[in-house]
Protein backbone atom coordinates (compact mmCIF):
# COMPACT_ATOMS: atom_id res chain seq x y z
CA UNK A 1 0.00 0.00 0.00
CA UNK A 2 2.53 2.06 0.77
CA UNK A 3 4.87 1.46 -2.90
CA UNK A 4 1.06 2.84 -3.94
CA UNK A 5 1.06 5.98 -2.49
CA UNK A 6 4.91 6.46 -3.82
CA UNK A 7 3.45 5.96 -7.10
CA UNK A 8 1.45 8.79 -6.88
CA UNK A 9 3.34 11.62 -5.92
CA UNK A 10 2.91 11.40 -2.00
CA UNK A 11 5.89 12.22 -0.62
CA UNK A 12 7.71 9.88 2.00
CA UNK A 13 7.18 11.66 5.10
CA UNK A 14 3.87 12.50 4.02
CA UNK A 15 2.62 8.50 4.98
CA UNK A 16 2.16 7.60 8.67
CA UNK A 17 5.34 5.85 10.08
CA UNK A 18 2.40 3.02 11.90
CA UNK A 19 0.75 2.57 8.01
CA UNK A 20 1.13 -1.18 8.41
CA UNK A 21 -0.75 -1.23 11.79
CA UNK A 22 -3.52 1.45 10.32
CA UNK A 23 -3.96 -0.87 7.17
CA UNK A 24 -4.30 -3.77 9.04
CA UNK A 25 -6.57 -2.40 11.63
CA UNK A 26 -8.66 -1.38 8.31
CA UNK A 27 -8.62 -4.48 7.14
CA UNK A 28 -9.68 -6.31 9.83
CA UNK A 29 -13.08 -3.89 10.59
CA UNK A 30 -13.64 -4.42 6.89
CA UNK A 31 -13.45 -8.18 7.24
CA UNK A 32 -15.78 -7.97 9.98
CA UNK A 33 -18.48 -6.05 8.42
CA UNK A 34 -18.13 -5.31 4.69
CA UNK A 35 -17.53 -8.90 3.29
CA UNK A 36 -13.88 -7.58 2.33
CA UNK A 37 -12.09 -9.69 -0.10
CA UNK A 38 -8.38 -9.65 -1.34
CA UNK A 39 -6.49 -10.70 -4.86
CA UNK A 40 -3.18 -11.60 -5.66
CA UNK A 41 -1.47 -11.58 -8.68
CA UNK A 42 1.83 -14.11 -8.49
CA UNK A 43 4.81 -14.22 -10.98
CA UNK A 44 6.33 -17.49 -11.79
CA UNK A 45 8.40 -17.71 -8.79
CA UNK A 46 5.64 -17.14 -7.03
CA UNK A 47 6.72 -13.18 -5.75
CA UNK A 48 3.39 -11.43 -5.38
CA UNK A 49 3.56 -8.63 -8.02
CA UNK A 50 0.21 -7.01 -7.61
CA UNK A 51 -3.00 -6.81 -5.71
CA UNK A 52 -6.53 -5.67 -4.90
CA UNK A 53 -8.69 -5.53 -2.47
CA UNK A 54 -12.48 -4.83 -2.04
CA UNK A 55 -15.93 -4.53 0.24
CA UNK A 56 -19.06 -3.27 0.67
CA UNK A 57 -19.05 0.59 0.26
CA UNK A 58 -19.22 1.77 3.89
CA UNK A 59 -21.04 4.93 2.41
CA UNK A 60 -20.74 8.73 3.13
CA UNK A 61 -24.22 8.89 4.62
CA UNK A 62 -26.93 7.31 6.32
CA UNK A 63 -27.71 4.18 4.34
CA UNK A 64 -31.68 4.31 4.12
CA UNK A 65 -31.88 2.81 0.67
CA UNK A 66 -33.21 -0.74 -0.30
CA UNK A 67 -30.45 -2.59 -1.20
CA UNK A 68 -31.85 -3.22 -4.69
CA UNK A 69 -31.62 0.46 -5.08
CA UNK A 70 -28.03 0.79 -3.83
CA UNK A 71 -25.69 -1.56 -3.01
CA UNK A 72 -22.62 -0.36 -3.94
CA UNK A 73 -18.63 -2.50 -3.64
CA UNK A 74 -15.56 -0.15 -3.45
CA UNK A 75 -12.30 -1.48 -4.90
CA UNK A 76 -9.49 -0.06 -3.30
CA UNK A 77 -5.37 -0.58 -3.65
CA UNK A 78 -5.15 -1.87 -7.19
CA UNK A 79 -1.52 -1.86 -7.16
CA UNK A 80 1.20 -4.00 -9.59
CA UNK A 81 4.78 -3.92 -9.37
CA UNK A 82 6.84 -1.30 -11.92
CA UNK A 83 8.43 -4.44 -13.68
CA UNK A 84 5.00 -6.01 -13.93
CA UNK A 85 2.24 -3.37 -15.80
CA UNK A 86 1.43 -3.73 -19.11
CA UNK A 87 0.47 -7.43 -19.08
CA UNK A 88 -3.10 -7.41 -17.81
CA UNK A 89 -2.20 -7.98 -14.74
CA UNK A 90 -4.32 -4.75 -13.29
CA UNK A 91 -7.17 -5.30 -15.37
CA UNK A 92 -7.18 -9.15 -14.02
CA UNK A 93 -7.17 -8.20 -10.52
CA UNK A 94 -10.23 -5.77 -10.92
CA UNK A 95 -12.20 -8.40 -12.97
CA UNK A 96 -11.87 -10.52 -10.05
CA UNK A 97 -13.12 -7.97 -7.51
CA UNK A 98 -15.89 -6.93 -9.58
CA UNK A 99 -17.19 -10.72 -10.20
CA UNK A 100 -16.74 -11.16 -6.14
CA UNK A 101 -18.53 -7.98 -6.08
CA UNK A 102 -21.41 -9.06 -8.15
CA UNK A 103 -21.79 -12.33 -6.28
CA UNK A 104 -22.24 -10.63 -2.93
CA UNK A 105 -25.04 -8.77 -4.68
CA UNK A 106 -23.65 -5.67 -5.45
CA UNK A 107 -25.38 -2.94 -7.39
CA UNK A 108 -22.59 -1.21 -8.54
CA UNK A 109 -18.52 -1.21 -8.26
CA UNK A 110 -16.69 1.95 -7.24
CA UNK A 111 -13.19 2.97 -7.14
CA UNK A 112 -11.06 6.27 -7.00
CA UNK A 113 -8.59 5.88 -10.05
CA UNK A 114 -4.61 7.03 -10.04
CA UNK A 115 -3.75 8.85 -13.33
CA UNK A 116 -1.95 5.69 -14.43
CA UNK A 117 -4.54 3.17 -13.56
CA UNK A 118 -7.18 4.87 -15.33
CA UNK A 119 -6.99 3.13 -18.91
CA UNK A 120 -7.67 0.05 -16.94
CA UNK A 121 -10.81 0.98 -15.50
CA UNK A 122 -11.58 2.70 -18.97
CA UNK A 123 -11.57 -0.33 -20.24
CA UNK A 124 -13.29 -2.37 -18.37
CA UNK A 125 -16.26 -0.22 -18.87
CA UNK A 126 -15.91 1.91 -15.38
CA UNK A 127 -17.46 5.33 -15.59
CA UNK A 128 -16.60 8.90 -14.44
CA UNK A 129 -19.32 10.47 -12.22
CA UNK A 130 -19.61 14.37 -12.39
CA UNK A 131 -21.38 14.80 -8.45
CA UNK A 132 -18.02 14.36 -6.79
CA UNK A 133 -16.59 18.14 -6.16
CA UNK A 134 -13.19 18.83 -3.69
CA UNK A 135 -12.41 22.59 -2.02
CA UNK A 136 -8.61 22.78 -1.05
CA UNK A 137 -8.28 23.17 2.11
CA UNK A 138 -4.82 23.42 2.58
CA UNK A 139 -2.98 25.68 0.11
Amino acid sequence: MRRMWLDNDVAEERIRADWQARVSAFIAVARRDLQFRAFIAESADFTVVGSASCQLFAGLYPDILEVEQRRYGYIWGVYVEPDHRRQGIARSLTQAAIRYLTAIGCTHAVLHASPPGRPVYDGLGFLPTHNEMRLPLRR
